[in-house]
């Protein structure tokens, strides 16, 4: 049997000769000594495996560590696991809730009947250091729907997502010394590989602290993000009042045709933050409205809603985006593919930004430039404007929180909004939905609809995007005024019809299945919304799958 062996993203190819029937893990052995960081999974003709599954015919192998997307996310599925087990351990049968990112890591809840104490995380954490120093084996199970629901009937939140899921016939299953999971996403062989890690103890519940990709084998800097916090906050209360906690409570309401009372109300919320957010702004009296957040935020569309509300408030409004001040194209650095980077600030005319700016915040009439993205060019003459007392400029950009793109502006003039996703309606208690996977469905789903791309061209430039999210924007978020979480409750029951059969248009021969097959294997656990009629035209989700209001000139 012939094996293509790849070590790492830049390494090359080994042809190897092997016996049929062995293991990835078998088959790097004589290599880990080698290579900088652990591997947590393998690339199998493009399709992600664990390192037990066994290689029965001539194939391509690629050993994945924790800089990719792929292994990022199983080491945090197998952290949690190993957290989960150690709860179990120490404090007992109690429930623990895996909430969403906050403060770079995993927000978490343990349920006892106090709030967590400071000595009970340290004995949590020192549990979980002692799983992983006996690098004990993490067993996968595929069991049949029927043994599922017998194994899950003492728990209502389990039972309720599988019996909701009534496409699923096999699910899978984790055991850890015992204990066991139902989770979507693949594991590590065995504990020894989860070796970075720190519980911290944060407000009522507890941090889960991990490396980023960028940097394997460190834990990064601790941020208390407490403005994010408090947004996390509203969003409980939010899908408290839509009776919403998980997916079985979507599914439940989908099928049952009472979906569209949640997606009015989930609208309504939206309106009536962005409608308090135009109201903080008035008070402020200030006239420069800087946003700034990932992309598929919904920038375009919560920045022109923002507009409405704010005319609402008897202020007139400038809309425009900081993309018209990009420096000639002539004149652009490159990025390491060797292509026009307009990714960083240095490729914004911050001087000529600054000057237009406060001309027009000094009432003077103002050349704006349109940039021409086919000449590489800034052009004159299209958009001479000015701005009255109580006019304000709401600007939108991926800089637009950074304070060097401003710097000549007075402080006292600026508003910052930071809009973001911020959460997504997790499958259960256990398995949580990353936000960056809601954002890549919208972008599939827009990218496809508006700008030409398949699905395999937005994953394909996925990775450089979040790379530039990640210098560019994350960085900046603490500098904003307010937050607003662009997620809809509703949103992945629509998404599915929509990103789905493109998903499944890309052909197991390329690069970008791994990743096509990862996102439909959560979009299976969701009934499909297939009446849209009732979503507003000007929803932020209406941005992606199409019937926006904003999509004309504004």
């Amino acid at each position: 049997m012939k094996i293509n062996l790849k070590t790492g993203p830049k390494e090359p190819e080994r042809v190897l000769e092997s016996q049929q029937g062995i293991t990835i893990e078998e088959l790097m052995k004589p290599y880990v000594k080698y290579l900088p960081y652990t591997i947590l999974a393998a690339r199998v003709d493009h399709e992600i495996k664990e390192l037990t599954f066994q290689i029965e015919k001539d194939c391509s192998v690629e050993l994945l560590d924790m800089r990719t997307q792929e292994a990022n996310l199983i080491y945090q599925y197998s952290l949690c696991f190993i957290y989960l087990k150690a709860i179990k351990d120490t404090l007992g049968d109690i429930p623990v809730e895996i909430q969403n990112s906050l403060n770079k890591g995993l927000y978490t809840e343990i349920k006892t009947p106090r709030t967590i104490s400071e000595a009970q995380v340290r004995t949590v954490e020192d549990r979980m250091k002692e799983l992983v120093e006996m690098d004990l084996p993490i067993k996968k199970e595929v069991v049949s729907r029927e043994k599922t629901l017998e194994y899950w009937s003492h728990s209502d939140e389990k039972a309720a997502i599988l019996k909701n899921c009534p496409g699923k016939e096999e699910f899978i299953f984790y055991d850890l010394d015992g204990y066991k999971n139902f989770f979507y996403g693949s594991m590590v062989p065995s504990t020894g590989r989860i070796r970075h890690f720190e519980l911290v103890k944060y407000r009522r519940g507890v941090i889960l602290r991990f490396p980023y990709p960028s940097d394997p084998s460190a834990i990064p800097r601790y941020v208390d993000e407490k403005k994010l916090c408090a947004a996390f906050g509203e969003s409980k209360k939010w899908h408290k009042l839509l009776n919403v906690s998980y997916l079985a409570d979507l599914n439940e309401k989908v099928r049952n045709n009472k979906h569209k009372d949640l997606i009015l109300l989930s609208e309504a919320l939206h309106e009536k933050k962005i409608a308090e957010i135009a109201d903080k702004i008035a008070k402020s009296k200030k006239r420069i409205v800087l946003i700034a957040g990932p992309s598929s935020s919904g920038k375009t569309t919560f920045a022109k809603r923002l507009c409405v509300q704010l005319q609402v408030n008897g202020l007139k409004t400038l809309y425009m985006g900081t993309d018209d001040y990009f420096i000639e194209r002539k004149d652009v650095t490159f990025d390491e593919d060797g292509k026009p980077n307009y990714e960083d600030l240095d490729a914004i005319d911050i001087d000529l930004f600054n000057r237009n700016m406060n001309d027009l915040l000094s009432g003077k009439t103002v050349d704006m430039p349109t940039f021409d993205f086919i000449e590489g060019t800034k052009v004159f003459g299209k958009r001479i404007t000015s701005m009255r007392p109580r006019e304000i400029a709401v600007i939108e950009g991926i800089h637009a929180l950074n304070g060097e793109l401003t710097k000549k502006i007075p402080e006292d003039e600026k508003f910052r909004i930071y809009i973001s996703p911020f959460t997504q309606l997790n499958i259960d208690s256990h398995n949580r939905i990353p936000t960056t996977d809601a954002r890549i469905l919208r972008r599939i789903v827009r990218d496809s609809l508006y700008r030409g791309y398949s699905a395999k061209d937005t994953i394909a430039s996925w990775p450089k995007v979040r790379k530039g999210e990640d210098k560019n924007i994350f960085p900046f978020n603490g500098e904003a005024d307010v937050l607003f979480n662009s997620a809809l409750v509703y949103e992945l029951a629509v998404l599915k019809r929509h990103a789905a059969p493109l998903l499944h248009a890309i052909d197991q021969r390329d690069v970008e299945y791994a990743d096509a097959q990862r996102l439909l294997r959560f979009l299976d656990f969701f009934e499909e919304i297939q009446d849209e009629t009732v979503i507003p035209n000007n929803s932020i989700i209406r941005e992606f799958i199409g019937g926006s209001i904003f999509l004309e000139d504004f």
